[in-house]
């Protein structure tokens, strides 16, 4: 049977606020561009993107103080007259740290759900996000496109998707450019402590280790961080397995976490596959990133078959 979210059929994102400046800057009454005093807007609720005042901003900054704010930002009203930022987060700062006193702006009347995917849509094909920046924004689409579909159809809604019997995620994945099964490895990150996170982003946890990891409740998670740091070591991915298989048995305690990261292993066998090899087994038009998924899943599958 069919989601109920097939129902809902709305504006694009492009369709909405365009691609491209000429679409965004657009002066009908829809699109009108303001300016609105930097104190009045404020960051968008749980903004899983970090801003940081790096080489970055400092490239944003020395754009805007030479040619102004190109590209407005989009933002919708509050109920205390101010502003809340869905779109344009980073150049709201570089204007913050420039000393002006207003930035060019799109209102707009959106919804939770239209404005948190506008939001994601408009920041998650930046370069170099963390895996948690994607993780939670993910999470944040899907759950916002999962209440949409939960809804009757509202004629006055601006933003959202057309999903003809699909999932959402499925929506959430297809408009990323990554794979279903990727897209839900991401989330599953959602479900580690702000710690394991860090560590993830910071690289010294690998991704797919730290997905095996999310699947330890919060309590166990705290046991892992807290030998982790007395150890000093971090699991591997064949550890990861064994702390998520104790722990599925229930049986995961300090002293296991601690016989697991202390065990001794030979070392590991490297292969390598080379490109033609590989090639031959899949369609032309598959990317690298689509020839690593079908691998990772295949020998995810073979793993769960033979432990």
């Amino acid at each position: 049977m069919k989601s109920s979210a097939s129902k809902i059929k709305m504006t694009s994102y492009d369709d909405l606020f365009g691609r491209n400046e000429g679409a965004i800057c657009s002066l009908n009454s829809e699109n009108a561009i303001q300016d609105i005093e930097l104190s009045k807007l404020f960051p968008f609720s749980q903004h899983p993107f970090k801003v940081l005042d790096d080489d970055k901003m400092e490239e944003t900054k020395e754009s805007i103080s030479k040619y102004g704010v190109l590209i407005p930002i989009i933002a919708r009203g509050k109920t205390d007259g101010n502003y809340e930022i869905i779109a344009g987060h980073r150049r709201k700062r570089a204007c913050d740290l420039l000393g002006l006193d207003t930035i060019p702006t799109i209102v707009r009347d959106l919804d939770d759900e239209e404005s948190t995917i506008v939001m994601v849509d408009s920041n998650i094909q930046r370069e170099n996000l963390l895996f948690s920046e994607k993780a939670f924004a993910y999470k944040m689409k899907l759950d916002a496109i999962k209440r949409k579909a939960g809804r009757p159809k509202n004629n006055g809604d601006q933003v959202g998707y057309n999903l003809e019997g699909k999932k959402s995620i499925e929506v959430v994945a297809e408009q990323s450019g990554e794979s279903r099964n990727q897209v839900q490895r991401y989330i599953r990150l959602t479900e580690l402590i702000a710690d394991l996170i860090e560590l993830t982003d910071e690289r010294k946890i690998a991704f797919n280790t730290a997905v095996e990891l999310s699947y330890l409740p919060q309590g166990e998670q705290e046991m892992l961080l807290s030998k982790i740091e007395e150890l000093a070591v971090v699991p591997s991915m064949a550890q990861a397995i064994k702390l998520k298989k104790y722990s599925t048995e229930g049986s995961l305690n300090e002293a296991v976490i601690d016989a697991i990261l202390l065990e001794s292993s030979d070392k590991p066998v490297s292969v390598t596959l080379k490109s033609e090899k590989l090639t031959k087994y899949f369609p032309q038009s598959y990317s690298k990133e689509q020839i690593e998924d079908v691998i990772t899943t295949l020998l995810e599958k073979w793993h769960s078959e033979h432990k």
